[in-house]
């Protein structure tokens, strides 16, 4: 759809300003161009012919985190993310696509296989000081104009993805109900191999039965760049795995995953017959500190003496509205003392790849929450989302702050007697 179909709500915007007090972008730069109502005038320009698509509107699309900040703080509560998300598809239509963009979306996201290949690849530069070597020469900069100095945001990677150690199959639990579907994201799959045993873990512990699925990306990272078709793609090609029919639930441990399966029917028109699946599919996905509240007993082993606070990611807060239930689980481990992080929904800067993208901007967003994190004397920050905290843990460590990065489920297993908890 044309950002044209849009210009009412575009119009909607009063230039009232209230969206500066929430935006990250505007309250680290002070441009108006990356603020919400100066993003909507932008948009308006173009419909009205005042503006033309050209490169020079990438920087101003781009750099919105889509963190939903604006809309929450906007009395006509114009959905300033949605519209630039539109907005991005149109100037890739009139622009054209980015070759690395193609190669991800197109040859590398839609096929698993293809995924754990290039991330054992990645994980053998990584981990024997190639791709540091190669950030000092300037050779990533073909993946991205700040790659190089984003390089870090990593120490070491996982020699093989998550579903090479527990492959796709029915895992038999201890619980004595509900069929769990368990959808595995690629941050889990490559990076946070930590998360995914923990919930694969508890799912097993309090369910019949955990399908470890073989899905591919979720779609997310297409549909964030403007590529409604290769975000229609993914989640078509994941469709017939979720098989919702079948299964209770479907679980992530990725908030950013859950949301965005929960938006599945939208990327299918009324008269589109997988519209129906996605619809069912979307009823049925659960972010794991959904599920887990609902179904965990109190716990049988605490963390004494540690100080525990919680980010919300974006996509879990405002895209969801998941805010009381991983509070509810960290305040029920005896003897840890949760604090509430100020301004605990403040994006960390991460939207994805904003520090690839955007280093320098998204650094700006990110010491405004390590502030707040250090003014909590928390030791163990969690948070429900892989790249959350791959972004706060490269922001303490730059700090030098003694802070544990953890998602939530890892804290649990470990007090109810996990791998790394007994």
């Amino acid at each position: 759809m044309s950002i044209s179909a849009h210009y009412d709500e575009i119009a909607h915007c009063n230039h009232c300003g209230f969206c500066q007090v929430a935006c990250p972008i505007f309250r680290s730069t002070g441009y108006e161009g990356g603020v919400a109502r100066g993003r909507l005038a932008l948009l308006r320009a173009v419909i009205e012919g005042r503006l033309q698509w050209t490169p020079e509107l990438e920087e101003p699309l781009y750099t919105c985190l889509l963190c939903g900040a604006c809309t929450s703080n906007c009395f006509p509560a114009i959905p300033t993310a949605e519209l630039v998300t539109t907005a991005r598809s149109e100037y890739l239509e009139k622009v054209g696509r980015k070759s690395i963009h193609h190669l991800l979306f197109d040859k590398l996201l839609p096929y698993p296989r293809r995924l754990h290949l290039a991330a054992r690849a990645v994980a053998l530069g990584k981990n024997s000081g190639v791709s540091e070597l190669a950030a000092a020469l300037g050779l990533l900069r073909i993946f991205g104009r700040d790659l190089s100095r984003a390089e870090a945001i990593v120490d070491r990677l996982p020699a093989q993805p998550f579903r090479a150690r527990f492959k796709p199959g029915i895992f038999d639990g201890q619980g004595r109900s509900q069929h769990i579907a368990y959808f595995v994201g690629c941050g889990v799959d490559v990076v946070s191999h930590a998360a995914g045993e923990a919930t694969l873990s508890l799912l097993r512990r309090f369910s019949r039965s955990v399908q470890v699925l073989n899905n591919n990306c979720c779609g997310l990272p297409a549909w964030s760049y403007g590529d409604l078709p290769a975000a229609r793609k993914l989640a078509g090609k994941n469709l017939p795995m979720l098989d919702a029919e079948n299964v209770d639930a479907i679980i992530t441990d990725c908030s950013s995953c859950t949301g965005f399966i929960k938006k599945y029917p939208r990327l299918f028109p009324e008269d589109d017959p997988q519209r129906k699946a996605a619809q069912s599919i979307a009823a049925k996905a659960r972010d794991v500190s959904e599920w887990l509240a609902a179904e965990v007993i109190p716990l049988s082993k605490g963390l004494q003496g540690k100080r525990v606070t919680f980010h919300d990611p974006c996509h879990a807060s405002r895209g969801q509205g998941i805010v009381k239930q991983p509070r509810d689980l960290l305040r029920r481990m005896p003897g840890a003392e949760f604090v509430e992080l100020p301004e605990a929904d403040w994006c960390c800067g991460s939207a994805g790849s904003q520090l690839i993208t955007h280093y320098d901007t998204s650094w700006k967003v990110l010491n405004r929450k390590l502030d707040n994190i250090a003014g909590t004397g928390a030791r163990i920050l969690a948070s429900g989302c892989p790249g959350c905290q791959m972004q706060l843990n490269t922001g303490l460590k730059r700090r030098g702050l003694p802070v544990r990065v953890v998602h939530p489920v890892t804290l649990l297993d470990e007090a109810y007697g996990g791998a790394d908890g007994k």
